[in-house]
């Protein structure tokens, strides 16, 4: 009997056997990787620090419910004794945040999050395969092609810290529908490529919102091309439907941030402007150069050098194709030159492409419409790398399935296995050091041990407050201190309640910041009035390492003390109030109208502004304020709140204070508007120089409580 070909072999193993290998293969790379071989691997984050933690608060959040779709989004564990109230700050991918957080109840936190990056990739890998298979690819060269895809560098290297961005299965999907749509000639409402193209945009609706945006310019142009040429009736309603299916899908999965929004006059969390826009801009060279990091010398020293004569970087070399990326690119421009020269159509794959790039590119449609409309949310155009990479991978396996259709099927896949691997060894970063593993191996161990024995210590909703005291989403915290760094106690408890995650710019949280310069015996009075059971310091948020203040506790009698076994967390045992009273704030809040920053200890404003303050309680008090105005000519300043006219005073260049002295304030957030008839004159030539009145002071106190109000258990 004759041994059976190569070809037979191949064709036996079936499209199951493939598949099945094509996520073991990913699966197998990103073990080896992260080096996850092991239970107690796997039971540690990739990454703990930065951007890392937040994504890991965010599927505990999801563990204890409190990120569910049109429900409030407050985090009751966090921004104590209110709940962190992130509805100004919307979850990406909450469905798969959801799902994440419901294997973390069963594994935990860390392990879910290692088995969401694992999804990623295998997840990527399936839809380029998908849909390389739809575009009649030979399977070894889509099985490549899905590779190099799901480890493309622009996503793979952002790993948990931008988690979002590695779910990037969407993309092949959604090109796919936008091909669909705009040339395909067998497009039915009950053909399988409707259901590809509603699909599409039901996943992309849900996912973060970047794919959205440049997936929907694709749509539109598929449109666009499908009305001006063949005209075909379900292909415009199959991509009109797809495309509402997603804003659909988008609206309903952040519709928080619309019909939840408590100060809807605050600043914005997270600060953008035209700036922004241009350094995290696509910088079309970055595409082509390899990180200084790249495992092999002569990339890493391109890398290098880009960082030594680049003035202007953004997420620098986070666009990096990678070598066969490349390679499809200048196939792909060869091949458009060619067509232009002989006035012949251009591939689509060139139109898409070459849309993306002008739309994201520094310069580009992106900074037009940042600069003319003020469309500066979405600043960093250069994740639009992701759609490139995947069109330019469809182009490079579409043209090496038909130049190889010839050839012996061995080497056909021998081709294919050469090009997986020798793509991977360039686009995959360095391993984790060893190094790092094991601090982070440390950090958890220590994290675990301080949540244990605080649990243990701390009666059942206990509330810690966190020093120092940072803001959130996106701010620079002091000295050594990592961003997001708090969040780690509530990452490794599961009763205690903590004052970190309340969102910054807010009256809710306007509390926490008054007490920031205190004196320790007046911080430690308050937080015992106000029901708190600890004190949390993280030392590295301090120049001397909060040897001061810990000495001062310890003179004011405060002796029961937790360290963290790596000697940077320290937590105090407080006496508490039973029951606590609900702590006020001391000063307004500003919001819409003022200048982020105070200019010589002004803030100043437009011609309108808002300031705000919160009222916990359930009946109305009655609160004393002062303002200190001034303004850079003389004019007349009025002081709302809502539609009744507090007063009105005169200003100049010299300070005036405004006294408003029983001012009645309902539970919940009271916006204050000021306004003056006089408009708004540019100061200086640079930024934050249009002013009009300014705020050396906005004080305020207590008068009275309702008389029937008792205190609050802030114990429970």
């Amino acid at each position: 009997m004759s041994k059976p070909s190569l070809k037979t072999l191949l064709a036996k193993l079936g499209a199951p056997v493939r598949v099945a290998l094509l996520v073991l293969v990913t699966a197998l790379v990103w073990a080896a990787h992260y080096e996850r071989w092991t239970l107690a691997d796997w039971a540690l984050p990739t990454d703990y620090v930065g951007d890392a933690n937040e994504i890991l608060a965010r599927i505990k959040a999801a563990a204890e419910g409190d990120t569910w779709p049109l429900a409030p989004q407050v985090i009751e564990r966090l921004g104590a004794p209110f709940g962190a109230h992130w509805n100004a700050y919307p979850t990406p991918d909450k469905p798969l945040m959801l799902l994440l957080g419901g294997l973390a109840c069963v594994v935990g936190v860390f392990a879910a999050s290692n088995v969401g990056l694992l999804l990623a990739q295998v997840s990527s890998a399936l839809a380029f395969y998908f849909a390389a298979r739809w575009l009649r690819v030979r399977w070894e060269w889509a099985w490549a092609g899905a590779l190099l895809f799901a480890y493309t560098y622009h996503t793979f290297h952002r790993g948990l810290a931008h988690f979002s961005f590695v779910f990037s299965w969407t993309v092949p999907l959604g090109l796919l529908a936008t091909w669909l749509v705009a040339k395909s000639r067998r497009l039915q409402w009950r053909s399988p490529g409707a259901l590809v193209c509603v699909g599409a945009g039901l996943a992309l609706g849900c996912a973060n919102p970047y794919l959205l945006l440049f997936w929907g310019q694709l749509l539109v142009w598929a449109l666009l091309a499908q009305w001006c040429g063949q005209q075909r009736r379900e292909n415009l309603q199959v991509g009109v439907v797809a495309g509402f299916v997603a804003l659909a899908a988008f609206f309903v999965t952040n519709a928080e941030v619309w019909i939840h929004v408590q100060e809807p006059e605050g600043l914005p969390l997270l600060m953008r402007n035209y700036g922004g826009t241009e350094r995290y801009a696509l910088k079309p060279v970055e595409m082509f150069i390899p990180p200084e990091f790249h495992r092999w010398d002569l990339f890493a020293f391109l890398g290098h050098r880009y960082q030594r004569w680049s003035d202007w970087r953004g997420e620098a070399f986070l666009p990096y194709l990678g070598v066969f990326g490349i390679v499809g690119f200048g196939w792909l421009l060869a091949v458009t030159a060619q067509r232009l020269l002989r006035r012949q159509p251009l591939p689509g794959q060139a139109l898409s492409a070459g849309w993306l790039l002008a739309y994201s590119s520094v310069g580009g449609v992106t900074n037009i419409l940042a600069f003319f409309a003020g469309f500066q949310l979405f600043r960093a155009t250069n994740r639009v790398a992701v759609f490139v990479s995947a069109i330019v991978l469809f182009f490079l396996v579409v043209r090496l399935s038909r130049l190889t259709a010839r050839w012996p099927a061995g080497w056909r896949l021998a081709a294919a296995l050469a090009m997986a691997a020798l793509g991977l060894a360039d686009q995959l970063p360095r391993p984790v050091p060893a190094e790092k593993r094991a601090q982070i191996a440390r950090e958890v161990a220590s994290d675990r041990r301080l949540g244990a024995e605080l649990e243990a210590a701390l009666p059942p909703g206990a509330m810690v407050f966190q020093l120092p005291v940072l803001g959130f989403p996106e701010v620079v915290p002091p000295f050594r201190l990592a961003d997001y760094e708090h969040f780690r106690p509530y990452l490794v408890t599961t009763g205690l309640r903590f004052s970190y995650g309340a969102a910054k710019y807010r009256a809710r949280s306007r509390w926490q910041r008054d007490l920031e310069n205190v004196p320790t015996e007046t911080l430690v009075r308050r937080l015992e009035s106000y029901g708190f059971a600890a004190l949390y310091l993280n030392r590295k948020g301090y120049e001397d390492r909060a040897e001061k203040l810990l000495r001062e506790l310890d003179a004011l009698g405060y002796h029961e003390i937790w360290h963290g076994t790596l000697g940077n967390q320290v937590v105090v045992r407080l006496q508490p109030a039973m029951p606590g009273k609900l702590p006020l704030g001391r000063f307004l809040t500003y919001g819409q109208g003022w200048q982020l920053r105070p200019d010589r200890g002004v803030r100043w404003a437009d011609d309108r502004a808002v300031l705000s303050y919160f009222n916990p309680h359930d009946g109305p008090i009655t609160v004393r304020i002062r303002l200190a105005l001034v303004a850079v000519s003389p004019r007349e300043v009025v002081v709302h709140l809502g539609r009744s006219e507090l007063g009105r005073v005169g200003i100049a260049a010299e300070p005036v204070e405004m006294l408003l002295p029983a001012v009645e304030l309902a539970p919940g957030v009271n916006v204050f508007h000021l306004s003056s008839s006089v408009p708004a004159s540019r100061q200086g030539q640079g930024r934050n120089q249009l002013r009009s009145f300014g705020l050396e002071d906005a004080s305020i106190r207590m008068v009275s409580l309702p008389p029937t109000l008792l205190p609050v258990d802030n114990g429970r």
